[in-house]
C-alpha cells in the first residue's frame, strides 16, 4: 500500500458520461500529482440527495468533512456520480428512477471512467438505496468490483421501522414520480432514529448543499424499498464485501443484515457495527469511525492462501 501525504493538494474535475441519450454528472477528486496508487473509489449516493453533498461536503471548523478528499489524500482516485433524476444529471425522462436504473447508471459511469483512466476495477461504496444500487451493480458486473462496502443497507426490509413507516404512503409514492424535499425533510433524516448523532452545523451544511441542487427527488427507490424487496440476491454477489450498520439505523434490522451477510459466498467479507451512528454516516459525529472501517477494508491485503 502506498501512503500519500495528508497535505497533498487535491483537485476536483467534473465529467459527463452518457447512458444512451442520458447525460450523467460525474465528479472526480484526486491528488494534484494524479498518483492514485491505492486504487479508484466510486461513491454511490442514496434516495434523497445527490452525490457531492454526501461525499464532498465542506463544513467550517469540521476537518475532513469531504470523504473524497480524505481518501484522495491517502492515495486513492475518488469518483461519485449523480444518479439519473438527481443533482446535475439528466431529469428529463418520465420515470420513477428505481434501483435497477441506478445500477445501469453505475455501469455507464464505470464505462466512462475505464475509457478515460487506467482503472479496470473499483472499490465501490454505497449508502442506503445507494448500497442497493451498488449491490445490484456488483451482481451484474462482478468483474468491475474489487471490493464493496454496503452502508445502511437493507435486504428484505423485515424488521425495519423506517420502511414500515414509509410504506404507509405507498399509494402516494406510486402516484407521483417525484417527491418534494426541503430543510425540514433533511432534519428528519437525523431525527427519526436517534437524535443527537450529528451536529447541528453539519446537518445545516448538508441541507444547504442538498437543496442547492434539488427541491424534489425521484420516488423509485422508495417504491422499491417499500414494496419490491429483495432486489438483490446475496448468493450472486461474489465480490469481497463489508456490510456496515449504524448502531441506531432504522433502515434495516440486525437480523435482516446478518441473514444477508451469511449468504454471501465470498469468505473475504466483514460485518461492522458503527457505535453511536444512525443514518447518513459521513455526516455523523462519529464519522471518523466510518472512514477507518472503510479505509481498512479497502486497503486489506488480498489473501495469499485460498482453500
Amino acid at each position: 500500500m502506498t501512503t500519500h501525504s495528508q497535505q497533498a493538494a487535491i483537485v476536483g474535475v467534473e465529467h459527463w458520461a452518457k447512458k444512451g441519450d442520458v447525460r450523467l454528472f460525474l465528479w472526480e477528486k484526486r491528488a494534484a500529482d494524479g498518483v492514485g496508487a491505492n486504487g479508484t473509489v466510486l461513491f454511490v449516493h442514496g434516495s434523497s440527495m445527490a452525490s457531492q453533498p454526501t461525499f464532498d461536503l465542506t463544513v467550517p471548523g469540521r476537518a475532513d468533512s469531504s470523504v473524497m478528499d480524505w481518501f484522495a489524500q491517502r492515495g486513492f482516485n475518488t469518483w461519485c456520480v449523480d444518479m439519473e433524476g438527481y443533482g446535475r444529471s439528466d431529469k428529463s425522462r418520465d420515470l420513477y428512477f428505481d434501483i435497477a436504473n441506478g445500477a445501469d447508471d453505475l455501469a455507464a459511469a464505470t464505462d466512462y471512467i475505464m475509457q478515460h483512466t487506467s482503472a479496470r476495477q473499483f472499490m465501490v461504496y454505497g449508502i442506503s438505496s445507494g448500497a442497493l444500487r451498488a449491490a445490484l451493480f456488483a451482481q451484474q458486473h462482478p468483474e468491475r468490483v474489487a471490493r464493496m462496502a454496503l452502508d445502511a443497507f437493507v435486504w428484505t426490509g423485515k424488521g425495519s421501522p423506517t420502511l414500515e413507516e414509509r410504506a404507509k404512503k405507498l399509494d402516494h409514492w406510486r402516484a407521483h414520480k417525484r417527491r418534494p424535499i426541503d430543510r425540514a425533510f433533511v432534519h428528519s433524516i437525523f431525527n427519526r432514529d436517534h437524535p443527537g448523532c450529528a451536529e447541528d452545523a453539519v446537518v445545516e451544511a448538508f441541507a444547504d448543499a442538498i437543496l442547492k441542487l434539488d427541491d424534489s427527488v425521484p420516488t423509485g427507490t422508495y417504491l422499491d424499498m417499500c414494496a419490491k424487496l429483495p432486489v438483490v440476491d446475496p448468493a450472486q454477489i461474489s465480490v469481497p464485501t463489508v456490510v456496515m450498520r449504524g448502531q441506531f439505523d432504522g433502515i434495516a434490522s440486525m437480523d435482516d443484515l446478518l441473514d444477508f451477510f451469511n449468504r454471501l459466498p465470498n469468505p473475504d467479507k466483514q460485518f461492522a457495527v458503527m457505535a453511536g451512528i444512525s443514518h447518513a454516516s459521513f455526516q455523523q459525529i462519529n464519522y471518523r469511525t466510518v472512514y477507518h472501517i472503510l479505509h481498512s477494508f479497502f486497503t486489506q491485503p488480498e489473501p495469499l492462501y485460498k482453500a
